[in-house]
């Protein structure tokens, strides 16, 4: 079971949940990666399967991102559960909303994604997201809750998911002040220990704050 802190109420008993899901925030489909990953004449083997029959997008997403993404998908994977095998982790994309992890994508796909400015909030950004947010919603059951791996210091998630989640939506609390390498470095060393972090609701948190301190260099996890 996962303890929940409600925002405000550090000292509050925790509040447990069953099964949960997870969205994590994409990774940049335009940048020096994506142009490796686009090369047709490259010829490791996630390139050949991009062009060819397709590839899962949180691999895709995980060669683009690097350490922050592959935590997340880690950590996704470690600890999302739903009744009967449902997909529990689902990657946002730029015009397509939000997409199960094991979906497999191809170059085209890719193109597309990188066409898109999530960062301007364009309405070919949000229509999907909020469409596909109220599918899932009516998917779930009254026990499953809805964890945001991404950034709540801006509202490019979160205030398209609050519209539709509500308090259901929640983050993880160690994520404020962090950067993206802390948090995928935390999220790497969770997944390996199966400890997971404490939750809040995104409604109403503290969307930015002190730098925590850094991890503990021994039990270092590296971006291989």
């Amino acid at each position: 079971m996962t303890e929940i802190l409600p925002a405000g109420e550090p000292s509050a008993p925790p509040v447990t949940v069953g099964s949960r899901v997870f969205l994590l925030s994409p990774a940049r489909c335009d940048g020096r990666r994506a142009k490796i990953l686009l090369n047709e004449r490259a010829t490791f083997d996630l390139a050949v399967r991009l062009r060819t029959e397709g590839a899962p997008i949180g691999d895709v997403f995980s060669f683009l991102s690097g350490l922050y993404f592959r935590g997340k998908l880690a950590y996704a994977r470690m600890f999302g559960q739903r009744p009967g095998n449902a997909p529990a982790s689902f990657a946002i994309t730029t015009d397509r909303g939000l997409v199960s992890v094991e979906t497999p994508i191809t170059r085209a796909d890719l193109e597309r994604f990188a066409d898109v400015d999530l960062a301007s909030g364009d309405e070919r950004y949000r229509n999907p997201l909020r469409d596909s947010a109220r599918r899932l919603d009516r998917d779930l059951g009254n026990a499953e809750t809805v964890v945001l791996l991404g950034s709540i210091a801006t509202g490019k998630y979160a205030d398209v998911l609050i519209e539709i989640f509500g308090d259901r939506l929640l983050f993880p609390i160690d994520f404020v002040g962090r950067g993206d390498m802390s948090r995928g470095g935390l999220l790497l060393r969770r997944a390996r220990e199966g400890q997971e972090l404490t939750y809040v609701p995104v409604r109403g948190a503290i969307r930015r704050g002190k730098r925590p301190p850094k991890l503990d260099p021994r039990s270092r996890v590296r971006d291989l």
